[in-house]
């Protein structure tokens, strides 16, 4: 209201007091503002409380990042997840579990897109400024984290019904909810099935408008409280 109008703050602390409209015209004004303001407030106050949130964790492992470095973030998850391949590739020789060698191939494939999507955000968010952090590393850090687990179920019977059978309900209600806009989910729902490796797409998909919507909400709360 202040930027629009005189006098509405402080108004304690004034002999002039707050500033009211009179005419008609200010009233229609000052009232239409204030609707868009509260508009406004209740929209973006819990965006900008998410964003608080989101940046107070992205703070703490881009300190990880910084004290690491690149390099040092990488070989930490190229460690973890090669840890993870061979824990696969063990059992796919013991005699109490039947893992194909396909299946082996298959997390390993996944846990070399999850290094590679771990160093491309660590790179972006160090080198890209804000804009190439918004728009590559948070989306690349969250495929980093959906896509092996997928990728393990899809090769793994047993864990299909703790990924794959939430995922395709959550499919489900975006088809049903969100995507019925417009008739896309008819369009996604005639020409895609969700079966195989299109799990491990729709998580792809499902990392960058999500990695987007955390990177814009970080730089909506830097706007309304800068850190230092």
């Amino acid at each position: 209201m202040e930027l629009v109008f005189p006098r509405q703050r402080g108004r304690g602390h004034s002999v002039m007091g707050k500033w009211e409209p009179e005419t008609l015209p200010q009233k229609i004004a000052y009232y239409a503002w204030s609707t868009l303001g509260t508009i406004g407030l209740l929209v973006l106050y819990p965006l900008t409380v998410v964003g608080l949130a989101t940046r107070y964790y992205a703070a703490k492992l881009d300190s990880t990042r910084t004290r690491l470095g690149i390099v040092g973030v990488t070989v930490v998850a190229l460690v973890g997840w090669g840890l993870l391949t061979l824990a696969w590739g063990v059992m796919s020789y013991m005699e109490q579990i039947d893992i194909p060698i396909a299946s082996v191939i298959a997390v390993a494939a996944a846990s070399g897109v999850a290094v590679v999507s771990t160093a491309l955000a660590a790179a972006c968010a160090k080198f890209g400024g804000r804009a190439l952090t918004v728009v590559l590393a948070y989306p690349f850090a969250m495929t980093s984290l959906f896509l092996p687990p997928v990728v393990a179920a899809l090769v793994t019977p047993a864990l299909e019904p703790h990924v794959l059978e939430p995922s395709y309900a959550f499919a489900v209600w975006l088809l049903e909810n969100p995507l019925s806009i417009g008739g896309i989910n008819e369009f996604l729902w005639a020409n895609f099935e969700l079966e195989g490796a299109a799990y491990a797409g729709m998580w792809v998909g499902i990392s960058f408008p999500l990695g987007w919507f955390l990177g814009i909400v970080v730089a909506l709360a830097n706007l309304v409280r800068p850190s230092e």
